[in-house]
């Protein structure tokens, strides 16, 4: 891999991270359009360490909310009269909801490297989880905002999310749709996504970096891995800020479109042994 491929990837996945159309997806096209077998140890443990860079990014930006609901949870551990605390529950509920994904990764780890990572499973799940979106973008009441967020509601995300480890599906993705179907906003669910993808992203960085340091340091290497990982963290930050208030006003049929047009387009190229799916 070069350098240049390197600062192409990252700034995808800082792109894509947090928008609900799948940066695992765009990662793996580009890993393949670039020559790159895509299953291979390296690249699979890349694509996902890179996403660290975009968990950055969302720390950073949720530093104050962070910074009151993390105290709020703590205090609500050891002294029951804190546990009413709206902080203290909203905490409560984001690790809650962050259990699934990680029990679902490491029951299924074989098949998320390997046969997942098949481009017809991108195209797939482009398409049709699309769908899923465009019911849940429209059943949505908003009548509930993030001070009625609960256990059941991270609960039920957390669940839905897990489908977010076939690419193409986008973990944002499924959980915006979640989180509309439980009624809460927009601006909520994207939100609530963002703190969700903290711990399941950061577990994933952490466990594929120790696993497999030696193969990166084979293979796509270190220095492309850091590079990669840097540029994610930039350009999510700003991804991070303007979706919050594209949100605000629009709904995400832009995205439902995209992602419709992006696994027609793939779905063709594989058919016509234009590229390869694996």
């Amino acid at each position: 891999m070069s350098i240049v491929e390197a600062v192409i990837l990252g700034a995808i996945e800082g792109v894509t991270e947090f928008l609900p159309v799948s940066s695992t997806g765009h990662l793996t096209i580009l890993e393949k359009l670039f020559g790159h077998t895509i299953d291979d140890p390296d690249i699979t443990a890349f694509t996902v360490i890179i996403q660290s860079g975009a968990v950055l990014a969302t720390i950073l930006f949720l530093r104050k909310d962070i910074l009151r609901v993390v105290p709020a949870f703590f205090k609500g551990l050891f002294n029951k009269e804190h546990r009413d605390h709206e902080d203290f529950r909203f905490g409560w509920a984001v690790l809650l909801g962050s259990i699934p994904i990680v029990i679902a990764a490491l029951l299924f780890k074989d098949q998320i490297e390997g046969t997942l990572r098949s481009l017809w499973f991108v195209a797939g799940a482009l398409i049709l989880w699309s769908g899923v979106m465009a019911f849940a973008d429209h059943a949505a009441t908003q009548v509930r905002h993030q001070e009625d967020v609960g256990w059941k509601d991270t609960l039920i995300i957390g669940v839905v999310q897990c489908m977010a480890l076939i690419p193409g599906i986008s973990r944002s993705g499924a959980t915006m749709s979640a989180g509309l179907l439980r009624d809460l906003d927009r601006v909520t669910v994207t939100k609530l996504s963002f703190f969700l993808s903290i711990p399941a992203l950061t577990g994933a960085s952490i466990l594929q970096g120790v696993e497999q340091a030696d193969l990166i340091s084979s293979g796509v290497g270190w220095t492309n891995t850091i590079v990669a990982t840097v540029v994610s963290f930039v350009v999510a930050y700003a991804s991070v800020t303007w979706l919050l208030k594209f949100v605000s006003k629009h709904s995400y049929s832009i995205f439902i479109f995209y992602r419709v047009a992006l696994g027609s387009l793939l779905l063709v190229l594989l058919a016509t042994g234009t590229i390869e799916a694996k």
